[in-house]
């Protein structure tokens, strides 16, 4: 609150003292008292009406200065009320009233919907590990079966059992829960894991994966998270044309605080286009080749982010259309730094 902005507000009172004062001047004028008195008295009502307004903007700015660098400071405005001493002014203290019953109101309100949203993803979670039982079964009965049509059938089961997964790491991406361990990890093996875990689809796309990666090559992510996000990653090259993908890795900062080691998956597909390389880890978002390819939730590489970052690792994405696509994926030596960006 300025003072402009006070006075502006004041303009009734101000206007009324100054009457005040010079219907008082011109009381004691005719009173005979003389023109100095009626300038002296004037004076005098001017005077304390202008104290009078310098205590209350005193008094009001304390309190709006402070309202106002909280709000700002916060991004949950509803705890303003808790962070500031009530006012000792009328306006004020309903002012104080009003926020902190809409600020209760509010908390109240986020608390029953963060319950409830607890509650759909426990559904979620439990829906997902039941499921995977009548896939499993499913699985196991068509693995018996032999010819084109089985083949497809195994390659349709896999597609939903890979949706399932999906649908379950999500569900665990937006839990406060910490349901991850970070340990040292060989990452030749989770390169594996994935490869084998999509194998069939690999094999129908016709893409050749070629893994450089030495088996003492350790880092520190939780393994079940790095296989997932490395299949999100395979599974994007296969369904966007690449015909060969290529996993290597290398150190990166040796001998400085930023010391760390980089998996680059590349392939050599169809490659993202230049407008849509800024946006591939928001959300849903498809783009052209999702448009182009028809069956993509846009899912994938938001789930790679998401969980990338829980786990204090970095990852990049550089693409040129019709040449194919890298993926960088940095794994920091030192488990203190952990202000990596995207």
């Amino acid at each position: 609150m300025t003072l402009s902005a006070y006075l502006k507000d004041r303009t009734a009172s101000i206007a009324i003292a100054v009457a005040c004062a010079l219907a008082l001047g011109c009381m004691v004028a005719v009173l005979g008292a003389g023109a100095d008195a009626s300038v002296l008295a004037a004076c005098i009502v001017l005077a304390c009406a202008a104290l009078a307004l310098a205590v209350g903007f005193g008094r009001r700015r304390a309190f709006y200065r402070d309202l106002e660098q909280v709000v700002g400071d916060l991004d949950r405005t509803y705890y303003a009320t808790s962070l500031i001493e009530p006012p000792d002014f009328l306006e004020g203290r309903l002012a104080y009233e009003a926020l902190q019953a809409a600020g209760k109101a509010a908390a109240d309100d986020v608390a029953a919907h963060k319950q409830q949203a607890e509650a759909y993803r426990d559904y979620i979670e439990l829906w997902i590990h039941e499921i995977k039982t009548p896939i499993a079964a499913a699985t196991l009965m068509a693995s018996d079966l032999r010819g084109p049509q089985a083949s497809r059938l195994k390659g349709e089961l896999d597609r939903i059992e890979g949706y399932v997964e999906q649908a379950l790491y999500y569900a665990r991406s937006t839990s406060l829960a910490q349901d991850y361990a970070i340990r040292e990890t060989g990452l030749a093996e989770a390169v594996r894991e994935a490869v084998r875990k999509h194998a069939r689809y690999l094999i129908d796309r016709g893409v050749s994966p070629v893994v450089d990666v030495p088996e003492d090559a350790r880092v520190f992510a939780d393994a079940k998270w790095l296989a997932f996000v490395i299949g999100q990653l395979v599974a994007n090259a296969a369904k966007y044309g690449a015909k060969t993908l290529r996993f290597s890795v290398r150190e990166e900062g040796a001998g400085t605080s930023d010391e760390r080691t980089v998996l680059e998956v590349a392939d050599d597909g169809w490659g993202v286009p230049a407008g849509d390389v800024p946006r591939v880890f928001e959300r849903a978002f498809t783009g052209e080749n999702g448009r182009r390819g028809g069956s993509s939730t846009g899912m994938g590489l938001y789930l790679v982010a998401e969980l990338c970052a829980k786990m204090g690792l970095a990852v990049a994405l550089a693409s040129e259309e019709g040449s194919g696509t890298r993926v960088l994926l940095a794994f920091p030596h030192d488990r203190r730094r952990l202000d990596l960006h995207r």
